[in-house]
């Protein structure tokens, strides 16, 4: 039989009956009103049952009436607990406190969290919370209801169509929908496409306007590629000509490259310094003291504690000094002049964008001396080569 929770607070005991009338006294407590349950026999003078602990009392009369007796083998319950709790004081002391402390902890606000925005700044609406009362260390029994928060945040907040807030234990969570605005256009006065250095096309791709070269063309700086006048006559007008234009393009790098480099080598020796995390400051526990290197660099790692998928602010932070030397390597000739070309060409590209591609190199000049690689590069170099001219209208036309 399954022990109810109005028994276990009244508390129930498993007695052992022996001798006497056995079924004689089953039959009297259950006249006089008292409950057994669980009987069980164990041997043909021995029974097992449960009692509770007031209706145990009640039971003396009927064994003295029927010659049997009783022996208590297991007691269970909130009284007896209670017992067992008053001689360790200490411990109550302490189980008691620590209940406070869990739920004064589970009734502040641990952090916030914002979601869903993109235009808003997080500064902007963790401000707007803040009014509202939604901040860190706040009780949360002082907050409003999540249904009011939530008008109230998107009262404040312009921007955001819809304001959820959440509670999720100790981490209260703002969600928010931002208002939809069609992007604005950029304003664009009518121009040509013209040529932004000497080359040599090599595609062309007109979106508006009217091609004025074609491919394997020629063209000097200046001029035109997509015109933004089209029509003819009277029908002649201007437009924003668009495209995109490659070509073939010439630069000419002077490199110099050092014989002798300096590398970064890390020899494995650490040094592991410890610090306690509460909140946003730390305190070193441990790898005092300055660190054993001459050069090292530091790596720094931070965990936080978690109860029931709720992220505390406590924690620890592992700073680990890894020791380095500075090493010497020499070049060869060679090994520099590839050094040089590989500079060189990551320079043209960081300068003229990742669709940029070097299609040729032509070395005019290379000498060594004073410990570096000299070298004169010409590069041939396929790049978009457009640059925009507004067309100028006299006023009347």
């Amino acid at each position: 039989m399954n022990t109810s929770w109005l028994q276990t607070v009244k508390g129930m005991v498993t007695v052992t009956i022996r001798g006497g009338r056995q079924e004689m006294l089953i039959n009297e407590a259950a006249s006089a009103g008292i409950r057994l349950w669980a009987i069980r026999r164990t041997s043909p003078e021995q029974m097992v049952c449960e009692i509770s602990v007031s209706d145990f009392f009640r039971l003396r009369p009927l064994l003295k009436r029927t010659g049997c007796r009783v022996h208590v083998a297991a007691r269970r319950g909130l009284p007896f607990w209670l017992v067992r709790l008053e001689r360790r004081k200490f411990f109550a002391a302490g189980l008691f406190l620590f209940m406070c402390g869990l739920y004064v902890l589970s009734s502040l606000v641990w952090r916030v969290e914002v979601a869903g925005n993109d235009k808003l700044t997080e500064d902007d609406i963790l401000a707007a919370a803040r009014a509202e009362g939604i901040y860190e260390h706040q009780w949360t029994w002082r907050m409003e209801e999540a249904d009011v928060l939530s008008k109230n945040l998107a009262r404040r907040l312009p921007g955001a169509a819809w304001v959820g807030v959440q509670r999720q234990g100790t981490t209260i969570r703002i969600e928010v929908v931002e208002n939809t605005m069609p992007e604005e256009q950029p304003l664009y006065t009518p121009r040509h496409l013209v040529a932004a250095a000497d080359a040599v096309v090599t595609a062309i791709e007109a979106e508006n306007g009217r091609p004025v070269v074609k491919r394997n063309t020629k063209v000097k700086r200046g001029d035109i590629l997509i015109s933004g006048t089209i029509g003819e006559g009277e029908h002649t007008r201007t437009v924003v000509a668009k495209g995109e234009v490659r070509g073939l393009v010439w630069k000419e790098y002077d490199i110099e490259v050092p014989l002798t480099q300096e590398v970064k080598v890390y020899t494995g020796a650490s040094r592991l310094k410890r610090h306690l995390l509460i909140g946003e400051r730390t305190l070193q526990i441990s790898g005092y003291g300055a660190a054993p290197y001459a050069q090292y660099e530091t790596v720094e790692s931070r965990s936080q504690m978690a109860w029931r998928g709720f992220r505390l602010r406590l924690g620890t932070v592992e700073e680990r000094q890894l020791e380095i030397r500075t090493d010497r390597r020499q070049l060869t000739a060679e090994e520099a002049r590839a050094v040089g070309l590989l500079q060189a060409k990551a320079d043209i590209l960081a300068q003229n964008g990742n669709e940029t591609k070097v299609v040729g190199q032509n070395i005019l000049h290379e000498k060594t001396e004073n410990g570096k690689v000299y070298m004169k590069v010409f590069f041939e170099v396929e790049q978009s080569i457009v640059t925009e001219m507004p067309i100028v209208q006299m006023q009347g036309e």
